[in-house]
């Protein structure tokens, strides 16, 4: 039998790296952290004809009616004659920009519109041509005199 060589005859082993440095280099994992998950309500959501179902949001309000949906709007019922030409007026905007700048920029009257302008162009320049002058009256002049401006 072959015995174990001692201590004294064991060739000593040399390594690159010393056992103090081979243990301050250890790497632990680095912490990941998870992705933030926002908590989701329940809730139920009524549209325009009346339909329900619920859904899990992060809106916190239990009940949500929808005023434009798949039911009511154009674009996903398009056969609709109901919905067709309708013009909603929110907060009278569309009213007030009628009043201001008039119906030109309508889409129907666009056409219409274009030939009246070229007509209406050709007696302005009509107007302006014959333009000689108007002789305006000190007393039709609001708040001016014409001669010695008291201002």
């Amino acid at each position: 039998m072959a015995s174990l060589p001692s201590h004294a005859l064991r060739r000593a082993s040399v390594s690159p790296i010393s056992s103090t440095c081979a243990s301050n280099q250890v790497r632990h994992a680095s912490l990941l952290k998870r992705p933030h998950r926002p908590y989701t309500f329940t809730q139920l959501i009524t549209l325009s004809d009346g339909s329900t179902y619920t859904q899990r949001t992060t809106s916190p309000a239990p009940i949500y009616k929808s005023t434009k949906d798949t039911r009511n709007h154009p674009l996903w019922q398009p056969s609709m004659a109901s919905l067709k030409n309708v013009e909603e007026d929110e907060a009278g905007r569309l009213r007030a920009f009628r009043e201001r700048f008039g119906r030109g920029w309508d889409v129907e009257g666009g056409e219409e519109g274009a030939e009246g302008e070229a007509e209406q162009e050709d007696t302005m320049m009509d107007l302006i041509s014959g333009f000689k002058g108007v002789q305006v009256k000190p007393e039709q002049m609001k708040g001016h005199t014409a001669k010695g401006n008291k201002y």
